[in-house]
Formats: structure tokens, C-alpha cells, sequence
């Protein structure tokens, strides 16, 4: 959107020029900030549909404008799972990036004991916490 100098009778109106320069710049800047929040859903058992899960969720985070953070999308891709030394350290990695987050959104009817760790974790740094179904409406606890 252009800003005209002038106003809608030609003359120039230099005080409401810079009022909508200003609102136009604090808009601006409001589309350009995204919260981030950390992405909480099943990953371990059925991987593949579990994959496909957290990519939905993480995509109706950022169609809701914030930036998504789903370390089980990221990590399993170059450590294993299955093995409980590396688990772990997924684990760990995950809370570190979970303390960026300014919320954690916990996705599903079923918790699994990862994301009971990572629920613990969160209420015991006093995250902010919500809670969505499987099909991203957002439910009370």
C-alpha cells in the first residue's frame, strides 16, 4: 500500500502522512514476528503415520502464524531411536530447543512416555501448555 502526502482534496497533509507511515511500519513488523512453540506428539510405534501427524500439526502451526519446532521430524532422520543411548540424547536435544519455544502444543488423546517427559519438563519450567485433538482443535485441561 502506497502512502499519499496529499490528502483526498490535494492538499498536502505532511501530519497524516507520517501517522499512517507510522501504523503501516507497526503492522508491517506485526506480520513479520512469529512465536515459536514446540510441537508434542506421538513418535515412537507406528513412526510412519506418526511422521505424517507432526508434519500436519507443524504445518497448522504455522498456517495459525507461529514457527513450529518438531524434534522428532528432525532428529530421527540422523540418530536411531531405537537405540537408548540416542533416545536420550534426542530427548535432551528437544528440551533444549523446547526452552526457545514461547509454548509447547501437545497434539492427540494419547500420550506417549516421551511426551509425558516433555509435558513434566514443561510444567516444571512453567511453559505455556495447550492442547489439541488429533484434527488440531484446541480442548481444555
Amino acid at each position: 500500500m502506497s502512502i499519499d502526502k496529499y490528502n483526498a482534496e490535494g492538499y498536502y497533509d505532511p501530519t497524516a502522512y507520517e501517522a499512517m507511515t507510522v501504523i503501516e511500519k507497526e503492522e508491517r513488523a506485526l506480520r513479520a514476528f512469529r512465536p515459536i512453540v514446540y510441537i508434542c506428539s506421538p513418535y515412537a510405534g507406528d513412526t510412519e503415520n506418526n511422521v505424517k501427524f507432526a508434519q500436519r500439526y507443524s504445518r497448522f502451526a504455522v498456517d495459525k502464524g507461529y514457527i513450529p519446532i518438531a524434534p522428532h521430524l528432525l532428529f530421527p532422520q540422523f540418530m536411531n531411536d531405537a537405540d537408548p543411548t540416542e533416545r536420550k540424547l534426542g530427548l535432551f536435544f528437544g528440551n533444549a530447543l523446547m526452552s526457545k519455544c514461547s509454548e509447547v502444543w501437545v497434539f492427540g488423546e494419547h500420550i506417549s512416555a516421551g511426551m509425558e517427559t516433555e509435558i513434566k519438563r514443561a510444567r516444571w519450567k512453567n511453559y505455556r501448555l495447550r492442547y489439541f485433538t488429533k484434527s488440531c482443535e484446541e480442548v481444555q485441561k
